[in-house]
This record gives structure tokens, C-alpha cells and sequence, in this order.
């Protein structure tokens, strides 16, 4: 029995533009003692394959971490899929804000040390000792008041393009960088009302262990993440405290919260909020493009790159290793950005 895609890439994602049914997108999580990771692995795989499901999931034994999209006919039989399995029983299911059903192209189920890098000793402090969760408004409530600190644990890349008002957004590529800035920013703060959040939920989790662990007080984590937020307030009519668009981890790379634009192509400056990787693969940047810079530099992160796709792929292949040792620090944008670029946009860029 095959336990993993054999399709190309090309081709899943004909498949995909050519389907007659749409499909659901929403993500779920639950940290949950897996005692055989790997063989609970190769049945979800088995059981969701036959719903034709697509999707990011990471397995631990820790846990489970998805963003799945299902077929809309297949959508009950999942859910009741779950239910069968004592670990995924009775799952919060947070549905996308926006969904085209292109969300993913593939199902891939991996098992990994952890459902979140998270870079953090676990053994080192009580992972279960987290914040008081707060529901949407509640948490909405809190924000308007104007008095709460208010803490993005997203990476930079992801509150760049969408935050909530007034929030410390730390200036950091992962969650380990993003926590202890934190930590090292309000360590004068701690009997104050910490209001945490992040995408789903799930990285909050740790985060506010983590603080408790460091002796904050009153530590607080939005319930459901800002998913959970958006369709809250939204079903409420209330005005959105959040501003911009919400990363995804999927095709997309984001959908809008509010309507809003508050991000910068990073090629010339316009306001844009589209993510994008660079077309040269051997470069595969993330980094935002707005509509002229796409054409301009024919979908890449730089000139130089341009120049690269354009050559004939026999010397793509041999400047393939040199650009691997220059570039193989990082993949992230933010590191890759020219220091007066980055100035330049920080100029244009107020903070909300």
C-alpha cells in the first residue's frame, strides 16, 4: 500500500484546477500523548487519501498540527473520522476566513520531534501551565480598552502584512527569537495583563507557558486564534481590532481580516500585501511583490535572480552550488534584504 504522494507537482496541481467539487479549508490542533506517531500516521494517511483530502499535517508524539482542505460531499465523513479516533475526538475545527479550495495541492502527513518548532526546552518549565484562554470578544473587549499589552507571537513576515491594534510585534524570524524578545522587553511588566495570539492558537500555547515559567502574572491567550477572531466578530458585527490580512501557511499565504493593506512591496516600495517565492528556484525567497515588481522582475526577488532564471539550465545547474553556500543561512526575506531597502520601507511603514 503506497503511504505517500507519487504524483508530480505539475500534475497534482492539474488535478486540482480540474475538480467539479469544492473543497473546505480549516486547520486543527490538539496536544495529545501519541504513543506510536509513526503508525498513527499511515492510518490518517490511508483514511483521509480515500476522502481525497489535501493538506499540511505534522505528527509528535506530542500531538497533532493540520491545515487540511476537504471535499465539500466528503466534509461529514471526515469530521465523523475524527470522532473514531479517541485522540481526535470532539476537535475544534477553525474554518479559513477566506477559501478558494486551492488551499493545498498534495496530503502530506509528516512525523517530526515537535508539532511546532518552537526551538524551547520543554523539559525546562510545566508546558502546561498556559494562560487563561479568552474568547473573541472577550479578547476584543480587552484590546479596545487600551490597557492589556497586546503580543503577536507570529514571526515578522507573517504580522508584517496584518496585526491587531497597538500590538508588540517582535522583530524576529522564529518563535525561540520571537518569546525572548518578549521576555526581555516586558521583564519590568509582568503584574500587567499580557494579552497573547497568534494564527490558530497553538503557538500561544507555549508561549504562555513559557512567560508564566519567567513570573508574568496575568497572562492571557486568544482562544482559537485570530481564524477563531475574524469569524466571531464578523457573525457579531463588530469592528475588527485587527488590521490587515492573516498569514497562512498554505497556497494562499493570507486572507484579508478587515480589507486593509498595511504592507509594502519590498521592491519599490507601494503599498502591497501579497507574499510570494521567488521564481528562481534555487533562491525560492518568501518576501512580498506587488503587480509592477512581478512583471518587472519576472516574478524574482532581485535582478540577480532574474538574470539567473533566464539562463539556459545547464548553468543554472552550475551556479546552483556556489549560490547554495552564499545563500544557505537562511530562507527568510528579512535577512536577505538589501539594509537600505529595509530602511527606506521602515520610513514608509507606521506602526498601528
Amino acid at each position: 500500500m503506497i503511504l505517500y504522494n507519487k504524483k508530480s507537482r505539475e500534475q497534482l496541481i492539474k488535478e486540482l484546477e480540474e475538480e467539479p467539487f469544492m473543497r473546505i479549508t480549516f486547520s486543527f490542533y490538539r496536544y495529545v500523548y501519541l504513543d506510536h506517531p509513526q503508525e498513527f500516521r499511515d492510518q490518517l494517511f490511508v483514511e483521509w487519501s480515500a476522502l481525497q483530502c489535501k493538506g499540511r499535517i505534522y505528527l509528535a508524539h506530542e500531538g497533532i498540527n493540520a491545515q487540511i482542505s476537504v471535499p465539500e460531499q466528503n466534509l461529514e465523513a471526515f469530521l465523523q473520522g475524527l470522532q473514531n479516533h479517541t485522540e481526535l475526538a470532539n476537535m475544534p475545527i477553525k474554518y479559513a476566513v477566506e477559501d478558494d479550495g486551492k488551499s493545498f495541492f498534495k496530503l502530506t502527513l509528516k512525523v517530526r520531534p515537535k508539532i511546532v518548532a518552537d526551538g524551547l526546552n520543554d523539559h525546562a518549565y510545566d508546558v502546561t501551565n498556559v494562560g487563561l484562554h479568552l474568547e473573541p470578544e472577550e479578547f476584543h473587549e480587552h484590546v479596545a480598552g487600551g490597557k492589556a499589552i497586546v503580543i503577536d507571537m507570529r514571526n515578522h513576515y507573517e504580522s508584517e502584512i496584518g496585526r491587531f491594534e497597538n500590538a508588540f510585534c517582535p522583530d524576529a524570524d522564529t518563535f525561540r527569537q520571537a518569546i525572548d524578545l518578549v521576555v526581555k522587553e516586558f521583564e519590568h511588566k509582568k503584574d500587567e495583563k499580557i494579552l497573547l495570539y497568534c494564527t490558530g492558537g497553538i503557538r500561544c500555547e507555549k508561549a504562555s507557558a513559557y512567560l508564566k515559567h519567567h513570573g508574568f502574572n496575568d497572562v492571557n491567550q486568544l482562544h482559537g486564534g485570530i481564524i477563531a477572531y475574524a469569524h466571531d466578530i464578523k457573525q457579531k458585527g463588530l469592528h475588527s481590532k485587527f488590521v490587515g490580512k492573516n498569514f497562512v501557511f498554505d497556497q494562499r499565504l493570507g486572507e484579508t481580516i478587515d480589507g486593509q493593506v498595511i504592507a509594502h512591496c519590498h521592491q519599490c516600495g507601494a503599498l502591497c500585501d501579497t507574499h510570494t517565492n521567488c521564481a528562481n528556484d534555487d533562491c525560492h525567497l518568501l518576501f512580498i511583490q506587488c503587480p509592477n515588481c512581478k512583471v518587472e522582475y519576472n516574478g524574482c526577488c532581485s535582478n540577480d535572480c532574474k538574470e539567473i532564471i533566464a539562463l539556459p539550465i545547464e548553468e543554472q545547474r552550475k551556479l546552483r552550488v556556489l549560490r547554495h553556500e552564499k545563500y544557505a543561512a537562511s530562507k527568510i526575506f528579512k535577512s536577505r534584504l538589501r539594509p537600505h531597502l529595509m530602511k527606506a520601507l521602515n520610513e514608509q511603514t507606521h506602526p498601528i
